[in-house]
């Protein structure tokens, strides 16, 4: 898979992307990332690539010309038009289903913007998602870029060591993950449920299952709209809900 990112700072893109899983998935050939400078492409002997906004206001804007450059550069060899996503505020806020539809592409390009937003016309003529990481307000956009890229690139086959670790993660079913213990077996008087040290791998399915449910109850409610859920899933939530009411 490859990941495209137009920026005015790719020094920090190959920095964060450059370590850990991405970093050594781009070793070994999984995934490929270019981090394209955008002021390389301007046409001002300065390499300005910002101007001040048409009808007043405070702050600068970025010219619409030099990101077209680089997006014609960046897709001259494409065989066909790729899913540019525009890093954003006002987008639809990012989550491990969109990662997952994304995580299909060829190609991904991100757009990252700075000072007071990019110019209209560009984001018509190449952006196909708007895209936001939550509802504040960034630098700039290469740091939600870098955490969309970490998230796709984890589906992408090869890229885990074990393949189970992204299939069962959090938002796994649209469910958090269970806790996890590892040794040792009691830390500040805090013991590992006993369950996990039966060896009765049924039992073990089940209490992560519950535990799953119970957290994303307590943590994320909202979640539980759209999981995917089973009768005895739903048989249990029923009794943690029941719990909580006569706890009130």
């Amino acid at each position: 898979m490859n990941f495209h990112v137009l920026t005015l700072f790719p020094d920090m893109i190959e920095a964060g992307l450059h370590t850990s899983v991405t970093g050594r998935a781009l070793k070994n050939g999984y995934i490929h990332l270019s981090a394209v400078n955008i002021r390389d492409y301007s046409k001002d002997k300065h390499k300005h690539v910002d101007d001040y906004p048409y009808g007043g206001g405070a702050g600068m804007v970025m010219q619409p010309e030099p990101i077209y450059l680089a997006y014609e550069d960046v897709t001259q060899n494409m065989e066909k038009k790729p899913r540019v996503i525009y890093v954003t505020p006002q987008g639809s806020v990012f989550n491990q289903s969109m990662a997952e539809e994304f995580s299909k592409e060829e190609d991904l390009i991100f757009l990252c913007g700075h000072y007071e937003g990019v110019d209209e016309r560009i984001l018509e003529e190449i952006v196909t998602d708007y895209v936001s990481i939550g509802d504040y307000v960034l630098t700039g956009g290469e740091l939600p870029a870098m955490v969309m890229i970490d998230a796709v690139s984890r589906l992408v086959p090869g890229v885990l060591n074990n393949e189970e670790s992204a299939e069962f993660e959090s938002f796994h079913d649209n469910l958090l993950e269970h806790p996890q213990y590892t040794r040792p077996v009691e830390f500040r008087g805090r013991k590992v449920p006993d369950v996990l040290l039966s060896g009765h791998h049924g039992n073990i399915d089940k209490w992560r299952r519950e535990q799953s449910l119970k957290r994303t109850l307590e943590r994320r409610p909202d979640l539980i709209e759209t999981a995917i859920l089973s009768k005895e899933d739903e048989k249990y939530l029923k009794k943690l809900k029941k719990g909580l009411h006569e706890s009130e």
